[in-house]
């Protein structure tokens, strides 16, 4: 299954991505068949083939959730952003009062004096 991802290009700290069509289950640096164009998320400032990734598209490849992202911002793709880093929701109360459930019912059980 191929997918369009971010191959991470630059020195260190100061990082850039190119925009490549590999094997999903590829490495990050290995070999890639298409090349769609570069984004700098320092500068915020990108660069694609449009018509190239809209027919990789339509062949069958998915794109990353942070590329799908950047494929709306270009125009590429249609729909809502994808949420990338989604934090989970901690219902606190919930929480406190399952541990409070089960705590004192193991703390008291004692065993019984032959």
């Amino acid at each position: 299954m191929l997918a369009i991802k971010f191959k991470r290009v630059g020195k260190k700290h100061q990082a850039s991505f190119r925009i490549v069509v590999t094997e999903k289950r590829s490495k990050l640096n290995g070999r890639f068949v298409d090349d769609l164009g570069w984004f700098d998320p320092r500068t915020d400032k990108f660069e694609l083939d449009k018509e190239r990734a809209g027919h990789w598209l339509k062949t069958g490849a998915q794109a990353t959730p942070s590329v799908h992202n950047l494929f709306v911002k270009a125009g590429i793709a249609e729909g809502p952003k994808i949420p990338v880093h989604k934090k989970p929701k901690k219902n606190v109360s919930g929480e406190t009062e399952k541990a409070a459930e089960t705590a004192p019912a193991t703390a008291g059980a004692e065993k019984p004096s032959a």
